[in-house]
């Protein structure tokens, strides 16, 4: 007797069913197009790593996060946590052929051994795009614009695009006398969305080694309030005679005239002084982006400038700036916003099958809607039509195309609209026009949508 194995999946990861994959495939399609509009091209990095590639780039957090196991080969490695610290690891190893600088976008999967939550787990996927081999604030604005061109072409009306540099909180910790413990203290600032104020008080005074003032300090700077132009005044004032927390302020001006420039929506762009990103590599601008109808699900595209990242791979200087797309809590978040079109199969057009003497008629058709460019799936059986009928609404198709007896002596063929239930008779000639005008294909190549 065979003994029966239990199928499950480990906690944190999940077996895509057709109608999570195709919104999943469908976003990652408008993002590689949006990327490519402003000069990204594609690469791909090993999902395992030397374990010394990913160790402490990330941070002590990300390192307790690691997947991390010999080989067979007895070597000691790592999936990775992320898709940045692969990248700087590629542009050293590549750096005599890849001219600088590069631009980049990578979607991948990528592995932390962390709490489960909504919208979180621990195998996801990262959609990055990053700039490689300048210090130039305009590859910052650019990062910028491309989040902000995401998010629109993903249908978001109301979403917020949040901004700081890690300079400026530098600056702030440079006044007050906590520069030395700053790594800790910018994780703890990081948290306090999370966690809210009193928490992230209470682990700056104990876990940092922060007084109670400088703590408070702390606390009031990062809930100031204001239009990004005050906030910029009353944060040139806080870190007034620190160099590095000036430098960040030039470059949040610049930025924010950047993207007045560039004619973005300025609406969507909001100085934070509280974002400071919780991995250790990043050194200047850094960016959140949350929906406004959303919140509580977090940051869906984070990044920001990491300009010593490769500093361990090369000793050529390697800046960089970019950010990623969370693309899975992206789409738990559109499904709750009901965003996400539910179908099971990509192709809308379903050919029935009328009867066996029939069937070739059928093939016929749905090759010709092919070499138009239209989606067909051929039903394989001549079962009862209303069996066929009834499939093609389970799984989410548009049209269903008929043809029987009567049809094929007049030369026509009946459309059933699936979504209103009306049905037309065309002429065959006029099959393809017909089919279209029901469906409205977009070209995906220029136009891609996750949901009509």
């Amino acid at each position: 007797m065979v003994e029966r194995i239990t199928p499950r999946t480990l906690k944190g990861f999940r077996d895509f069913i057709p109608e999570m994959m195709l919104p999943r495939e469908r976003l990652i399609d408008i993002a590689k197009a949006v990327y490519r509009s402003y000069g990204f091209a594609p690469i791909e990095t090993p999902a395992l790593e030397h374990s010394e590639i990913l160790l402490r780039k990330g941070g002590v957090e990300s390192d307790k996060q690691l997947y991390r196991f010999n080989d067979p080969g007895g070597r000691d490695v790592a999936l990775r946590f992320d898709l940045t610290v692969p990248l700087a690891r590629f542009v050293a190893q590549h750096l005599g052929t890849l001219g600088m600088p590069f631009k980049r976008y990578h979607v991948g999967p990528v592995w932390r051994g962390e709490n489960t939550q909504r919208g979180r787990y621990r195998e996801f996927v990262q959609c990055d795009f990053d700039t490689i081999g300048t210090s130039s604030v305009l590859a910052d604005i650019e990062t910028v614009l491309v989040i902000h061109d995401l998010f629109n072409a993903f249908g978001f009306e109301r979403f917020t695009i949040r901004i700081n540099d890690r300079r400026v909180l530098a600056g702030l910790l440079e006044r007050i006398g906590l520069e030395t413990d700053s790594i800790a203290v910018l994780r703890a600032i990081d948290k306090i969305r999370k966690a809210g104020p009193s928490a992230v008080q209470e682990e700056l005074e104990f876990s940092c080694g922060a007084t109670s003032a400088q703590a408070e300090k702390i606390l009031r700077f990062l809930q100031v309030n204001g239009s990004n132009e005050e906030l910029l005044i009353e944060m040139e004032d806080i870190v007034q005679g620190s160099d590095e927390g000036q430098d960040g302020i030039d470059d949040l001006s610049a930025l924010f005239k950047g993207i007045k420039a560039a004619g973005a929506d300025t609406s969507k762009f909001q100085l934070d002084p509280s974002i400071a990103r919780g991995l250790d590599y990043y050194t200047g601008v850094v960016y959140e982006t949350f929906l406004d109808d959303l919140p509580e699900i977090g940051s869906c595209c984070s990044g920001g400038r990491y300009d010593n990242l490769a500093a361990v791979y090369s000793k050529e200087e390697l800046p960089g700036v970019g950010a990623s797309l969370g693309v899975d809590r992206l789409l738990v978040a559109m499904t709750e916003l009901g965003m996400i079109e539910k179908r099971s199969v990509p192709a809308e057009v379903l050919v029935t099958i009328f009867d066996d003497e029939r069937a070739v008629t059928s093939l016929e058709i749905a090759a010709e809607l092919r070499r138009a460019g239209v989606d067909v799936e051929l039903y394989p059986d001549a079962r009862r039509l209303r069996a066929q009928l009834r499939y093609a609404n389970r799984k989410g198709h548009r049209v269903a195309v008929i043809v029987g007896p009567e049809e094929m002596e007049a030369g026509t063929v009946q459309l059933k609209d699936l979504l209103s239930g009306s049905s037309q008779e065309v002429q065959r000639i006029d099959l393809v026009s017909a089919c279209c005008e029901i469906t409205d294909p977009i070209d995906s190549a220029d136009t891609p949508e996750v949901s009509r």
